[in-house]
Parts: C-alpha cells; structure tokens; sequence
C-alpha cells in the first residue's frame, strides 16, 4: 500500500531531511480472481461427483487490467482466458461457462455486480479447449481518491526523533479507515452455485 520515500536506495531512510511515506496506491480498482471461484467442474451426469462423471474442467488464467483513469470516472477493464480440458475428444463442441464481475469497496462492500457468460470451444479431436472474457468496472474518482489531510498524515516528512517518526502511519484507525473506504477491487470469477463452490472449498 506504501512505501518508505526520501531514500537513496531501496530500504534506505534518509534521516538528514526527513522521512515521509510515498503512497503508491492508485485509483484504479485492483483485479483479483476470489479464492475458490477460478476453477468450475462440470459433470455428465450433472448430479453424479464420480471422478469418472468429470466432463468439462475449466480454469481462469491471464487476468489482465487495462485502467484508464484520466477522467472523473475511473475505467478498470479486465480481460482473461478460460482454459479448459474435456473428458472425451470427441468432435467439435462449445461449452458455454456463466462468470461474475463485481466492484468491491473497502474490502466488504459490494457496489455492483454483472453475470456474463464465456463460450468455450473445442476443436474436433481435441480435448483442451479456450475462450475469453472481459469484466469492466466505473469507479468515481472522488471515492477512490484519499482525502488531502489523511494524505498529508501519511506522505509528512518525520525527522529522526519526532515523536511519531516511528509511528506507521496506516496503523492509526482514522487513516487506515480512510485508505480502506478509497480501496475498490473489481473480483472476476465463475459464477458457481452452492455446490459447485462447496466442491472446490473440499477438493
């Protein structure tokens, strides 16, 4: 979230002019697959859990962010790959796989939420299969950018021997609740039912 500034190298403090805390946070949402949501197992038969039942593995991969954030609305698009294995190499097929997309903000929050769907295809013979799919997200500005006090609190120079020199900054409550509130992600992953998330969390 930050980082030591006023150094010559990297983990070096200068002492003789102060020591300051350089934010290096952005405001564009951070993207992220949620824990147990980037992998989907399909079975044929749909309520069979056999290891021989497995038809369609897929998996989230390549996640990568594109912001833009030069207006008053920060745009975040990411766009990933599903990769995937099927069972049989049969012929040609496409599997058509539902995935969410959601703002996040303050690392609880949810402040918005879109179901799309990505096409999986397999080549005739083949049993490894691709597709690809894009999650985008608008963000205010205003919300994600800190307010100027809780800034000046976190980049103030501090000499050797204040009295807060060695206070970290983000473990005051106020100012770690400011940069929390300013902190948006957008998550993407499968969108999976209750038991498809039940058999990830045990598999």
């Amino acid at each position: 979230m930050a980082t030591v500034a006023g150094c010559a190298k990297d983990n070096e403090i200068d002492v003789s002019g102060g020591v300051g805390i350089t934010a290096t946070r952005s405001a564009c949402p951070a993207v992220a697959v949620p824990l147990y949501t980037g992998d989907i197992t399909l079975f044929d038969p749909a309520t069979s859990r056999d290891a021989a039942a497995i038809d369609v593995v897929a998996t989230v991969t390549n996640l990568t962010p594109q912001c833009n954030d030069s207006g008053e609305k920060v745009y975040q698009v990411a766009t990933f790959d599903v990769v995937a294995t099927r069972r049989d190499a049969g012929p040609a097929r496409s599997v058509t796989i539902p995935y969410f997309s959601t703002v996040v903000q303050g690392g609880t929050a949810v402040v918005a939420k879109r179901i799309g769907n990505v096409t999986v295809n397999f080549a005739d013979g083949q049993v490894r299969g691709t597709g690809r799919g894009q999650a985008s997200a608008y963000v205010d500005r205003a919300a994600a950018t800190l307010p100027a006090d809780i800034m000046e609190r976190i980049t103030r120079k501090r000499k050797a021997g204040d009295q807060d020199a060695a206070v970290d900054p983000l473990s005051i409550p106020e100012v770690r609740a400011a940069v929390q509130r300013a902190s948006f992600e957008l998550l993407v992953g499968f969108q999976l039912t209750q038991e498809q998330l039940e058999y990830n969390v045990r598999r």
